[in-house]
């Protein structure tokens, strides 16, 4: 995103249990997070000073954690008052909240049970992920060369920093070629997720979705299949062929960042936003933003 570079900002972070000032939030080059990628993080949206889904994205984080085989040493409800914290103190109401926890620098070496375990929260202005003007057309999703790992070889359930290096790779391929985002499939050639949020198609008034056992289940992704049931919509969650993307008429993409963003082409295939997309954009407005107060 434009802006100021992340190392030379204005305003506080909370790290290790105390608020420093942005640009002292620092570690060492030999930190074994940024050599084994041992760290795990959210990525979280606050809406009139509230952080949406606050607690789920803490219990998250702490389970990635349990699955990289470390534990963060505070609970979910001091994860999220030390957000709430954050938040109120660089005076943001409206932000993008990223927690990340990570092994520290008195290992180095494949292994490193005896690393401290490091938690820092930020947070900053964040706009639309995507374009706003073209975000209501539908956004351009190239098919990705690299798929998600067979779930027996990564530790797909987590939300950890490895994970995410082949979706950097594949969204700065497909950026080059003038799309927004790619498509990925999973290890057995079938359709899984974009490079950072869940895909859905509708056809003939249902939600179609992957089921999600080789890629995160994104919270978004839970709000949203709460949502279409409350209006009716039947979910079904299966597996999605990529021969079958030339047949499904409408599709949208999820996450904390992309909220719902509707889809226009992938690839060769060309799709309509239309009235279920409008109307699940209409309903996850209401959930995460505060109601106006009552005059």
């Amino acid at each position: 995103m434009a802006g100021p570079a992340f190392d030379d900002r204005d305003g506080t972070i909370w790290l290790d249990g105390k608020l420093v000032p942005w640009r002292d939030a620092k570690v060492h080059v030999l930190t074994h997070a940024m050599h084994y990628a041992s760290a795990v993080f959210e990525g979280e949206r606050a809406y009139g000073g509230v952080i949406f889904k606050s607690r789920e994205h803490s219990e998250r984080l702490l389970r990635s954690a349990g699955i990289l085989d470390f534990e963060i040493p505070y609970s979910a409800a001091e994860i999220d008052a030390a957000k709430a914290l954050t938040l109120e103190k660089n005076g943001l109401t409206d932000a993008y909240v990223r927690p990340v926890a990570w092994r520290g620098s008195e290992m180095m070496g494949v292994a490193a049970q005896h690393n401290k375990i490091h938690l820092a929260i930020a947070v900053w202005d964040w706009p639309s992920y995507f374009d706003p003007a073209q975000r209501m057309k539908g956004i351009r999703l190239d098919i990705a060369d690299y798929r998600r790992p067979d779930p027996k070889t990564a530790p797909s359930l987590a939300k950890a920093a490895g994970l995410y290096m082949i979706c950097t790779i594949s969204k700065h391929r497909a950026e080059r070629k003038g799309y927004a985002d790619a498509l990925m499939l999973d290890w057995q050639g079938r359709v899984a997720e974009c490079t950072g949020a869940n895909v859905f198609f509708v056809k003939d008034g249902k939600l179609h979705t992957p089921i999600a056992d080789c890629f995160l289940s994104g919270i978004t992704r839970a709000t949203v299949i709460e949502l279409a049931k409350a209006r009716g919509i039947e979910v079904v969650e299966r597996r999605i062929m990529p021969e079958e993307l030339a047949d499904l008429p409408e599709c949208f993409i999820v996450g904390t960042a992309a909220e719902i963003t509707p889809v226009g082409e992938i690839g060769p295939h060309r799709y309509t936003p239309g009235a279920l997309t409008a109307a699940l954009i209409d309903d996850y407005s209401a959930v995460v933003r505060p109601k106006a107060k009552a005059a």
